[in-house]
């Protein structure tokens, strides 16, 4: 039989690139971009192309596996789920739902029904302990940025800006920019082509990253110094008149009290405490100010970088100063396809907070529900303290906590403290499964039907994908859907979805299953499979919602004084600063060859790297001492790791560059050349963190830098 190829789409990252998929006697045995694909025009990126290495090696595990006296052993998925079952009933009994807490990390986003049904598995039985990944990078841009209004016709797309300003974000290799900012579909293309057309492009990085190298404006603010530099831009923009008059008098409250908060960062100032020239935030705030589309938007690190909600107020008071959303009789950006979305109208939906009063609570720091869900850097706390609520089983969905979570040996402590540990991953080596009662096998993403609700977040027209399966999965494998509704079948809960209740007597099919879970949206699921030819994607460019007139007697308008943010600027702006005892601070980086802590045990990406190396500019490997290559101590207030240095001349001098999710709890600096270690170490989630969104200090870290 001759290979076949079929068409279908990546899920090894949230971009969905779209992929031309070999199939030979029932295995994939290469993948490529889809050159006919009018978004994605053949592009895909390294990581991408190991899906049949990720599918058919050694690595991957094929079979769920139980501990026995500290060992792993093979156990049938249909045992496990009865076993597993049974131990959340009993839980469930004499402790309560609130002592079951469920965690969808990374992967169970690149699963159409994976957080969905995350979400109603934890409604079902009734815990408030429900966590995914978001609430770990960037929490704030998610659930802070509507409390202060949000347009209801969209804010302007990359496709028609002619101004860009990307704060702490590297698209090119992090294939993620939120609305408004960089789509990750071939983006270094599409970014060139874009300069080419005459976009105008400002970054800010501490590095010279990919995108900021090719900057009209390059700013390497001071790490965790962004509200400055935007409150700086802000203060320009205000004082010369360069805002947009007309769309703030009829639709924006609280200007003098931004004003009022701002006064005090004059170009001076600001320029002096984010560490930029005066000269170049002066002609970034004229730059952006005079183009006539265009959004500034930031990726994770200034999140993680502290004052995260801080920073996304600013971010926001400065696309609602200089209006930058569509308006009526324009199309409306984002137009998704399996996402229920409210009308598009030239008007300004009211202020709506998503957390606080009325939210679910939890027993930690005071903080509550992020709308759907709980902030992770509480879950370690709810499980080691102990009383009524203490989380006592917890069940992961294709994450890795004690990687990815602050607080490594925390979580560590807290991971290994639970009577029940349920992780669902095809890795058995990572570092949460090793430490699970029971690792339950999923299919891999060839093996199922999917649907692209995650990336079209970024998609700029009415795109839609509905692929099949490209091939069969090992015998006894399931989703990670299928295995929430097995064990919520078994402990007699529900899995209440958008259309209704899910339904319990018998498994629903896939596309049934998410038929219910986007129930509103513009098309379903099963219509989209039904219209697909070829595996081909399916625009429906006559469903692109175009602006409608706003309503003259609807009350909304943004509020940029909500909240008390104005005077949180200026408490920030006279707050200490870190002790020389830290000289150096500490960014976050992604990294080409990684998704988060996926990919280190894939051979061709293991080949690009297999360490964290730490960054520095030449002139402080001079001041440590050490050489390109050497072993480095790296301690913060929290705690130290051992890293290997490595010279950057791009990398702004006092600054010291690693990525995240790297390193378990059982490496030690002699492993650090082979496997990496983890920056959370380095990081406390009870000390400086978010009172909003409990987001702790992971990037612009305060460290100090000594010969190992």
């Amino acid at each position: 039989m001759m290979p076949e190829v079929r068409r279908s789409f990546c899920r090894f990252c949230h971009a969905n690139c779209a992929m031309l998929v070999t199939v030979d006697e029932g295995r994939v045995t290469k993948v490529q971009g889809d050159a006919s694909d009018p978004v994605f025009g053949g592009y895909t990126c390294i990581k991408g192309r190991q899906l049949a290495e990720a599918h058919n090696g050694p690595q991957r595990l094929t079979v769920s596996q139980k501990r026995v006296d500290g060992t792993f052993t093979d156990i049938a998925m249909d045992t496990a789920l009865d076993e597993i079952g049974a131990k959340l009933a009993a839980i469930i009994a004499e402790h309560g739902p609130h002592a079951v807490a469920i965690y969808g990390g990374t992967y169970a986003f690149q699963n159409s029904a994976g957080v969905g049904s995350a979400m109603a598995f934890a409604q079902g039985l009734g815990t408030r302990n429900i966590y995914t990944s978001v609430t770990l990078d960037q929490p704030a841009k998610v659930y802070t940025t509507m409390r202060y209004g949000s347009w209801m016709g969209g804010m302007h797309t990359f496709a028609e800006a002619d101004v860009a300003f990307f704060i702490g974000n590297n698209p090119i290799v992090s294939h993620y920019g939120p609305p408004g900012g960089l789509p990750p579909f071939s983006p270094s293309r599409r970014l060139r082509d874009a300069l080419e057309g005459g976009l105008k492009l400002i970054v800010a990085d501490p590095r010279q990253s990919d995108v900021a190298a090719l900057a009209h404006i390059h700013l390497p603010v001071r790490p965790g110094e962004d509200p400055a530099l935007l409150a700086g831009i802000i203060n320009v923009i205000l004082s010369g008149g360069l805002y947009d008059k007309a769309f703030v008098q009829r639709y924006v409250d609280g200007l003098d009290e931004l004003q009022r908060a701002v006064a005090g960062f004059t170009p001076d100032v600001a320029a002096a405490r984010a560490g930029v020239e005066e000269s170049q935030l002066v002609a970034a705030a004229r730059m952006f100010a005079n183009g006539t589309k265009g959004v500034v938007s930031t990726g994770t690190g200034p999140e993680m970088a502290g004052n995260g909600t801080l920073t996304q107020y600013l971010v926001s008071s400065l696309n609602i100063i200089c209006g930058r959303f569509c308006r009526e009789g324009e199309k409306s950006s984002i137009p998704r396809v399996f996402t229920p979305v409210t009308p598009r109208r030239a008007q300004v939906a009211p202020p709506m907070a998503l957390y606080g009063e009325g939210f679910p609570a939890s027993r930690i720091r005071g903080l509550t529900h992020l709308g759907m869900e709980m902030p992770c850097n509480v879950l370690a706390d709810e499980m080691l303290t102990p009383g009524e609520g203490q989380v006592r089983a917890l069940i992961v969905i294709g994450g890795n906590p004690v990687v990815a979570f602050p607080d490594q040996d925390k979580m560590t402590r807290a991971i290994d403290g639970l009577e029940l540990l349920v992780s669902i991953d095809v890795n058995a080596e990572s570092a949460t499964a090793k430490r699970a009662d029971y690792i339950l096998a999923p299919k891999m993403c060839l093996e199922r039907e999917d649907i692209s609700n995650l990336s079209e977040w970024w998609y700029e027209i009415p795109y839609a994908r509905y692929t099949e399966a490209m091939i069969e999965a090992p015998e006894g494998l399931l989703e990670e859907w299928e295995m929430l509704w097995e064990l919520a079948h078994r402990i007699g809960t529900g899995m209440p979805l958008a259309g209704g209740a899910c339904p319990m007597d018998e498994r629903p099919t896939k596309e049934a299953f998410l038929d219910l879970m986007v129930a509103g949206c513009t098309v379903a699921p099963s219509k989209v499979r039904s219209d697909t030819v070829d595996g081909k994607a399916v625009i429906y460019a006559d469903l692109h919602p175009v602006v409608e007139p706003g309503d003259p007697d609807a009350p909304g308008r943004f509020d940029i004084s909500v909240g008390g943010m104005p005077d949180q600027l200026i408490a920030y702006g006279s707050a200490d600063q870190p002790t020389p005892e830290f000289p150096w601070r500490m960014v976050s980086r992604r990294s080409r060859h990684r998704f988060n802590s996926t990919g280190q045990n894939l051979p061709a990406l293991r080949a690009k790297r297999t360490t964290n190396p730490a960054f520095l500019h030449p002139d402080d490997l001079a001041l440590i001492p050490c050489a390109d290559g050497d072993t480095v101590r790296i301690r913060s207030a929290a705690g130290e790791i051992v890293a290997v240095a490595r010279a950057a001349e791009n990398m702004r001098p006092g600054v010291v560059s690693m990525a995240h999710a790297f390193g378990g709890p059982d490496i030690g600096a002699d492993g650090v050349h082979e496997h990496g270690a983890s920056t959370n170490r380095l990081v406390s989630e009870s000390v400086s963190y978010d009172p909003i969104t409990g987001q702790s200090l992971q990037s612009a870290i305060p460290v100090s830098i000594v010969p190992a």
